[in-house]
C-alpha cells in the first residue's frame, strides 16, 4: 500500500477523524478522510477541501449541515492551518504557508524530501514493453510505448516497487519471411556498411509492396512457394534462411540497443519469440490432450463464446503456434522464472481483445497468477496527415527524426552560444533536449488519447513541451549560482505568487503516488507544465537578487526548491535537466 508520505494532509486528516467522531460520534478513519481531501475550486475558497457526502449520509443529515457542524467540532487544528470554512457540502481549509515553507522547502533543498518511503508491501511487479520486431526499421510510432513504459518503470521504483523491467521482440514470423526473401530473390544492391538494422526495415517494406503488387500475377503462387520454404527453414533452424536470419536478426538487436542507450532505458530481461515459439506449442498440445483445448476445422484452441471473446486459436492447420500461444507460455515463465506477483504489458490497444482471449485461457487452464495480469493500452502516434505503416513504408524512422531534431534546436536555440559554449556542450545540450521533446511530447497526452507528432510544436520553449520544462529549470538554476547561497535561512512567504509555488511543491509526492496508482505519467507532466508556470509568475512579480533580507534569501531558497523539484520530476519521466540551455 502507499504510505501517507504528506505529513501536512496526514496531519489534518488526524483532525478530521478526531472532529467527526466529536460531531457525530462516527469512527472514520483518519486514512479515509486523507483519501478524501482534495483540491478547492479557487484559491478565495481556500487551499484543500473536505467533502462532506460520505459523512452526511452516516449521519443522515444534510451535507452542508454536516459541513457546519464538523466546524464547529473542530476544535484543535495543526498550526499551519490559519483557519477552517464550511463552504456548502464542504470544509474548506485556508494554510499558513509560511509556516509549511519553513519545514517543506529546507526539506527539498537537502535532497531528504525525495528519500521518503512513499509504499509499503507492494507487490514484486514485471512491466513488459517495447516489443519492436527485428527487421522492420524503428520509427516515431514506437516511442509512445518506449517512453510510457519507461516512465512508468522510473514512476513505480521511485515509489518503492520492485520492479522488473522486461521486452519480448518479435524475431520470427511472416515479417521476417518477407524481408529474407526479398533479399535473397530480389536485391542486387550492395549491403550497407553501417545503419544495417533500418536497412533491413526498408528491405522489409518493399518485399511487402512487391508481395502486393504481384497479388493475382503469374508470380504468387512462387512467391507463396518461397516464403513458404523460408519460414520451413525458420522453424527447423536449419538452412541458407537460417544462417541469414541469425546474421540480419544481429543487426535489427544493435539498432534496438542503440536507440535504447540513447533512450537511457535498460531492461532486467529479453524474452525472445524464437525461444518461446516451441515450448508454446508443447504447452498447447499438453491442455489439448488434457481436453482443455478442442479441434475446430483442423485448428486447435479455446472457444470463448461462452464470454464473449469468439474462439482464440492456439495452433493452426500446420501445427505452428500464434502471437496467443506464445503469451501464454510466457506469461507462465514470467512467473516461474521471477517469482512475481503482478504482470503488466504495455502494448497499444489493438490488442485488447488478444490479451482479454490470453488472459481468460490462462483462467481457464487453472494458472492461478491469471488475475494478476493485466494490459495498459495506449492510442497511437499519427503524423499530421494520418496513421503510419511500416509495411507501406509511410514512417518517420527514429534515427532520422532524431537527427534532424538534434539539428533543429543547433540551429533554433543553441547557435547564439556558438562563440561561448565548445561544440561538445553545445552536442550534448541539443541532445538532451531532442530527448525532453520526444519523451514529454511521448508522455504529455493520457494513454487513452491518440498522439498527433509535430516537431515543431513538440520543441516550443512558450507551451506545454520538455524544453519549455527544460529550459524553466535551466534559467531557474542559472540565477540561483548567479546569486550566490542565501544569506538567511528563514522563509518569508507572504504575496500570493510565493504561496501558489509552495502550494504546488507540497504537492509533488500526491502527484506521483497518482500517476504511479493511475499507470498516467501525463499526471506528472501536468503538474510539472504548472510549476513551471507558477514559478514564471512568481518570478515575474517577486524580484530575487534585488530584494531585502531576509526575503531575498527566501525567495532564493524557493527558487532552489522549484529546481530541485522540477529536475527530479523530469528524471522520473526519463528526461535530463541541462545546467544550461
Amino acid at each position: 500500500m502507499f504510505c501517507f508520505h504528506d505529513k501536512f494532509r496526514q496531519q489534518l486528516a488526524q483532525s478530521l477523524s478526531l472532529g467527526i467522531k466529536a460531531a457525530f460520534s462516527l469512527d472514520f478513519p483518519w486514512e479515509k478522510a486523507y483519501s478524501l481531501l482534495g483540491a478547492t475550486p479557487s484559491k478565495e475558497a481556500g487551499d484543500l477541501a473536505f467533502p462532506l457526502f460520505i459523512i452526511a449520509k452516516e449521519a443522515k443529515t444534510n451535507p452542508a449541515l454536516a459541513a457546519k457542524a464538523l466546524e464547529a467540532a473542530m476544535t484543535e487544528l495543526p498550526g499551519f492551518v490559519l483557519k477552517k470554512v464550511a463552504m456548502g457540502p464542504y470544509l474548506n481549509f485556508f494554510f499558513d504557508f509560511n509556516q509549511i515553507a519553513s519545514e517543506l522547502v529546507p526539506s527539498i533543498i537537502s535532497g531528504k524530501y525525495f528519500e521518503q518511503k512513499l509504499s509499503e508491501n507492494m507487490p514484486k511487479t514485471m512491466i513488459e514493453y517495447s516489443q519492436p520486431n527485428t527487421h522492420k526499421e524503428l520509427h516515431v510510432g514506437h516511442m509512445r510505448n518506449l517512453c510510457y513504459g519507461d516512465a512508468l518503470i522510473r514512476l513505480h521504483r521511485y515509489s518503492g516497487f520492485e520492479i522488473i523491467a522486461s521486452t519480448f521482440p518479435g524475431d520470427v514470423g511472416t515479417h521476417v519471411a518477407k524481408c529474407l526473401w526479398f533479399m535473397n530473390y530480389h536485391y542486387k544492391g550492395e549491403i550497407p556498411q553501417e545503419h544495417k538494422g533500418a536497412w533491413l526495415g526498408r528491405m522489409y517494406s518493399t518485399a511487402h509492396n512487391k508481395l502486393e503488387e504481384e497479388k493475382g500475377s503469374d508470380s504468387e503462387a512462387t512467391n507463396r512457394e518461397q516464403l513458404t520454404a523460408i519460414l520451413k527453414q525458420l522453424e527447423q533452424k536449419s538452412g541458407e534462411f537460417y544462417d541469414l536470419w541469425k546474421t540480419t536478426r544481429e543487426w535489427s538487436i544493435e539498432l534496438m540497443n542503440e536507440v535504447y542507450k540513447w533512450a537511457d532505458v535498460k531492461f532486467d530481461v529479453w524474452y525472445w519469440e524464437s525461444e518461446v515459439d516451441s515450448d508454446s506449442v508443447k504447452l498447447a498440445r499438453e491442455y489439448f490432450e488434457k481436453g482443455l483445448f478442442i479441434e475446430d476445422k483442423g485448428c486447435i484452441g479455446v472457444d470463448l463464446e461462452p464470454y464473449k471473446l469468439g474462439f482464440c486459436m492456439l495452433l493452426k492447420t500446420d501445427g505452428n503456434g500464434l502471437y496467443a500461444t506464445k503469451d501464454i507460455e510466457l506469461a507462465r515463465r514470467k512467473f516461474q522464472d521471477y517469482h512475481i506477483e503482478k504482470n503488466l504489458y504495455v502494448v497499444d490497444k489493438r490488442q485488447e481483445h488478444h490479451f482479454k482471449q490470453v488472459f481468460k485461457v490462462l483462467e481457464l487452464m487453472g494458472f492461478e497468477n491469471a488475475k494478476k495480469c493485466q494490459h495498459l493500452q495506449y492510442d497511437f502516434v499519427e503524423l499530421p496527415d494520418g496513421a503510419m505503416s511500416s509495411r507501406k513504408g509511410n514512417i518517420v524512422p527514429l534515427q532520422s527524426l532524431i537527427a534532424n531534431m538534434v539539428q533543429m534546436i543547433k540551429d533554433q536555440y543553441l547557435a547564439r552560444y556558438v562563440s561561448e559554449w565548445s561544440a561538445e556542450e553545445i552536442e550534448k545540450t541539443a541532445q538532451i533536449v531532442a530527448k525532453g521533446a520526444i519523451k514529454y511530447g511521448m508522455i504529455r497526452i493520457d494513454p487513452a488519447k491518440k498522439i498527433v507528432f509535430d516537431m515543431q510544436d513538440w520543441l516550443k520553449l512558450d507551451g506545454e513541451s520538455g524544453p519549455y520544462i527544460q529550459y524553466s529549470y535551466a534559467r531557474i538554476n542559472s540565477m540561483v549560482n548567479k546569486l550566490g547561497a542565501p544569506l538567511s535561512s528563514e522563509m518569508k512567504v507572504e504575496v500570493q505568487q510565493e504561496k501558489d509555488l509552495v502550494a504546488q511543491l507540497m504537492s509533488f509526492h500526491h502527484i506521483v503516488q497518482q500517476a504511479t496508482e493511475q499507470y498516467k505519467p501525463s499526471i506528472l507532466t501536468a503538474y510539472l507544465y504548472d510549476l513551471s508556470r507558477a514559478y514564471n509568475g512568481f518570478y515575474a512579480e517577486c524580484p530575487v537578487g534585488s530584494s531585502q533580507e531576509p526575503t531575498r534569501s527566501s525567495r532564493l531558497m524557493l527558487s532552489k526548491a522549484t529546481a530541485q523539484t522540477l529536475k527530479k520530476g523530469l528524471s522520473l519521466l526519463g528526461i535530463e535537466a541541462p545546467e544550461r540551455m
